[in-house]
């Protein structure tokens, strides 16, 4: 692209925790600064003093950088265009507003928060929208002074331009808002602070953002920043909206779907690899089948050309599928490393010796890692193995009743309890040893390892016996197997 490098920012209110959405905005943005060699900025949107915090700010940053996204400018980080909390923004807003008031853009309005309440309640009960009437639209001297001397102190309205106004988006295309259909607004609160459309247009423009990617519920907010940008003669920025992320059944995202928070996700175990992979296919296409990519990838790939006017469906399904994906293709000693410490969740595992075990955590990754698609799965997919014993349910016990499965399960017992290491039992279970003990008792394929796989674990399926039996050891399994043996013997 022609002309300076774009400026893109992510603006979150710290007063909770980033939510997907959240982070799929921030992660689009990234993505095109980016890829454009430009700069992404992190601002806090912090004006709701009841709500807002030091904390959340802090909580939100984690998680970006959790996701592997980084930023140029920030309150951490400082940066050429600061401050960049809106809390220390303040006297910049003031100075706008001055402006607007002195051309006349702009004017004080006294009304009470019951009389404006009351106009809402009649444009209800006419079925209108609710717009307010501009009652403060064109008081006089005398009559503000009056209001003045009752010590009503007035917020500060934008004049809405009477004229149709029409935002072109760089995903949705000319958007038209007719004349008449937007209120005065208010740009600053009767207790000074900065109202949300005011203090968003005189950021962005003071930080000489160049694009406005944001999620397609601030679409209504647009025509009324646009007028405020014209207003005060400022450039006006690209816009593209991208469509909101539903739950599978088609409604809004919410907590009654599940986690919607990032750090949830990471608390479940997804990898921050998985997340961003699967956010960015949410709303955006690459335009062709492929769908696993490194973050790096998207980068080079992302284009505001491929963003999607239709809502994306968040399927948790597809997200585990990806995590499932990238938690195997990891390399097997940096698997090991993390199914070991969320295997140490669990209390009874964490007091086993195989919690220390390095040789054991690497059969732990090798073995487990086609039955993990997050890593909150590992910790009953250890205990499992680490248990005392198994319960057999008699629905499968026929297994363990031909004679000849109980002496091939009795020799092997033997072998188990004859194996001075999990190394040497290792050696007595590969698939070769398997197959040659099935041999000795006219055992072969089903009819072998069907008995052992139920003696063992109590399940039809699962580990491949050769990864199962050294990583449940010799004492272990040999346990089990004799008390498979009396079982069938009927105790």
């Amino acid at each position: 692209m022609s002309g300076p490098a774009p400026r893109l920012r992510f603006a979150p209110a710290p007063t909770g925790s980033l939510h997907v959405g959240g982070a799929r905005t921030a992660l689009f943005n990234y993505l095109y600064a980016r890829g454009h060699g430009g700069a992404f900025i992190l601002r806090s949107e912090d004006t709701d003093a009841a709500r807002s915090s030091v904390a959340s700010e802090a909580v939100i940053q984690e998680d970006l950088r959790w996701l592997g996204l980084d930023w140029d400018e920030g309150p951490d980080v400082g940066g050429p265009f600061g401050p960049y909390r809106q809390t220390d923004r303040r006297e910049r807003y003031g100075l706008a507003a001055a402006r607007l008031l002195e051309i006349e853009a702009a004017y004080p309005c006294y009304c009470t928060s019951e009389e404006l309440e009351a106009e809402r309640s009649q444009s209800a009960a006419r079925g209108e929208a609710p717009k307010y009437s501009g009652r403060c639209r064109d008081l006089t001297r005398e009559q503000r002074a009056a209001f003045d001397a009752q010590g009503r102190r007035p917020a500060i309205r934008f004049r809405m331009p009477d004229r149709d106004i029409y935002v072109e988006d760089l995903v949705r295309g000319s958007v038209h808002f007719p004349a008449g259909s937007i209120g005065d607004f208010v740009i600053v609160k009767s207790e000074g602070i900065a109202a949300y459309n005011f203090a968003v247009v005189v950021d962005d423009n003071a930080m000489a953002i160049t694009h406005v990617l944001r999620g397609d519920e601030h679409l209504p907010n647009t025509p009324r920043q646009v007028a405020l940008y014209e207003a005060l003669a400022y450039p006006l920025p690209l816009f593209a909206h991208v469509s909101m992320i539903l739950a599978s059944d088609h409604q809004k995202l919410s907590k009654r779907h599940g986690a919607t928070a990032v750090a949830e996700y990471r608390e479940q175990g997804y990898l921050p690899e998985a997340l961003v992979n699967y956010l960015a296919l949410l709303g955006w296409s690459p335009g062709r089948d492929r769908e696993l990519f490194t973050l790096d990838e998207l980068v080079r790939e992302f284009s505001l050309e491929r963003l999607s006017k239709s809502p994306a469906v968040f399927d948790l399904a597809k997200l585990r599928w990806f995590n499932a994906h990238y938690l195997r293709a990891k390399p097997l000693l940096e698997r090991a490393r993390l199914f070991a410490a969320w295997a140490a969740r669990d209390p009874a595992v964490a007091a086993m010796p195989e919690a220390r075990d390095e040789a054991w955590h690497l059969l732990l990754a090798e073995a487990i890692a086609d039955h993990v698609e997050v890593l909150a799965d590992v910790p009953a997919e250890a205990a499992r193995l680490l248990s005392d014993g198994v319960t057999i349910p008699p629905q499968v016990s026929d297994a363990l009743q031909p004679p000849a499965a109980r002496k091939m399960l009795a020799e092997l017992a033997f072998i188990a309890d004859s194996s001075r290491s999990r190394e040497e039992f290792a050696a007595n279970v590969t698939r070769e040893a398997l197959a040659a003990l099935g041999k000795r008792h006219d055992l072969a394929g089903r009819a072998l390892f069907r008995p052992i796989r139920i003696a063992v674990s109590g399940e039809e399926h699962g580990i491949e016996l050769p990864l199962l039996l050294p990583l449940l050891g010799p004492q272990r399994a040999a346990d089990r197997l004799h008390a498979a043996v009396r079982s069938a013997h009927g105790g």
